[in-house]
C-alpha cells in the first residue's frame, strides 16, 4: 500500500528514531533524519546502513530495496530543513514532557497546518503533549517497538481531540510500512507499557529478593510463557533508566505501587548500569 505521507521528518536519530526512519524510507517515502549534533545523525544513518547490509546478507532484503531505502534518506541538524514541507513529523526524543512540548511549539514555525505530528512516547499523555501543538487535533501517538525494522507492532494512541482524518492517514501509513496497528485510547501507559512495565518491575523485585537469577527468570518466561524475550533482557534493551522513569510516571498517574521502581533498579541507574547502551545491566553486552 502507498503511504499517504509524501515527505516525512524523524526528530531524534537514536535507537527508535533511526529505526522509524528506516522503515518509512523503505516504503518509498523521502525521510529527513534530524538530531542536534552531526555525530548523532551520522550514527543513526550508519545504523540504518548496517541493518540493511545484514538484511541483504541474510536474504531478507534485496539489493534493490537496500538502494531504494538509502536513496530516500538524508540527515540534517537543521530543524527547519528537516520539517519544512513534510506532511508527517515523528518525534523520537527523550521521554520528558517538557522536551516534547517545546519541540511541538517550535515545529509550528516550520510545518503546515495540515501536518500530522506523531509522538513515539511509550507512556506520556498524548493530550498533554498535544497542548503545545499549533493544532492539537493533528497530534497522535505512534509507539514503535525496538528493533523497529523487525518488530511488526505499531501501537497507535488517539487522544479525545485527534481528528478522524489523521486516524485514517495513520492507518494507511501503518499498512504502508508493514506494521500491524493496535488502537489504544490515551490512558497512562497505554496498553503495551502498562502491561510490560508491570511485568518488568516485578521481575526486578524477584532478582532483588533473591528469588532467582535474571537469566533463570527470563528463561522461565520465554520457555514457560512463550515470550520472545524475558522481561529483564527487555529492560536492558529498552534502557534501565528509561524504564525507571516510565515506572515512576505510571506509579504516580495510576496510584499503583506495582509500578514503583525497586531499589535495585535505582541503584543500577545510579551506577550507570543502564543496559545494552552502556554494556552492563542485568546482562553483560
Amino acid at each position: 500500500m502507498t503511504s499517504p505521507f509524501q515527505r516525512v521528518a524523524i526528530i531524534g536519530a537514536g535507537t527508535m528514531g533511526h529505526g522509524i526512519a528506516q522503515v518509512t524510507a523503505a516504503a518509498g517515502v523521502p525521510v529527513a533524519l534530524y538530531d542536534l549534533h552531526q555525530d548523532a545523525v551520522d550514527g543513526g544513518l550508519a545504523h540504518i546502513a548496517k541493518n540493511l547490509a545484514k538484511g541483504v546478507a541474510r536474504g531478507k532484503v534485496t539489493e534493490e530495496a537496500q538502494a531504494t531505502t538509502l536513496a530516500n534518506l538524508r540527515g540534517t541538524t537543521d530543524l527547519a530543513d528537516a520539517a519544512s514541507g513534510c506532511d508527517l513529523v515523528v518525534e523520537a526524543i527523550p521521554e520528558k514532557l517538557e522536551l516534547k512540548q517545546d519541540l511541538f511549539r517550535r515545529l509550528a514555525d516550520f510545518t503546515a497546518p495540515t501536518t500530522v505530528l506523531g509522538t513515539n512516547t511509550s507512556s506520556i499523555s498524548i493530550a498533554r503533549i498535544a497542548e503545545a501543538a499549533q493544532d492539537p487535533s493533528r497530534v497522535i501517538g505512534l509507539h514503535f517497538f525496538n528493533p523497529v525494522h523487525i518488530m511488526k507492532l505499531l501501537e497507535v494512541i488517539q487522544h479525545p481531540g485527534t481528528a478522524p482524518e489523521v486516524i485514517e492517514q495513520v492507518r494507511a501509513y501503518g499498512e504502508a510500512i508493514g506494521k500491524t496497528c493496535v488502537w489504544v485510547n490515551d490512558m497512562p501507559g497505554f496498553a503495551t507499557s502498562r502491561l510490560g512495565v508491570a511485568l518488568g518491575m516485578e521481575a526486578i523485585r524477584m532478582v532483588q529478593d533473591g528469588v532467582a537469577s535474571a537469566e533463570d527468570i527470563d528463561t522461565a518466561m520465554t520457555l514457560g510463557y512463550r515470550h520472545p524475550i524475558g522481561p529483564l533482557k527487555l529492560s536492558d534493551l529498552v534502557g534501565i533508566d528509561v524504564r525507571m522513569h516510565i515506572g515512576e510516571y505510571l506509579a504516580r498517574e495510576l496510584n499503583n505501587p506495582a509500578f514503583t521502581p525497586p531499589q535495585l533498579m535505582r541503584d543500577m541507574v545510579a551506577q550507570g548500569k543502564l543496559g545494552k547502551k552502556t554494556g552492563q545491566g542485568f546482562y553483560t553486552w
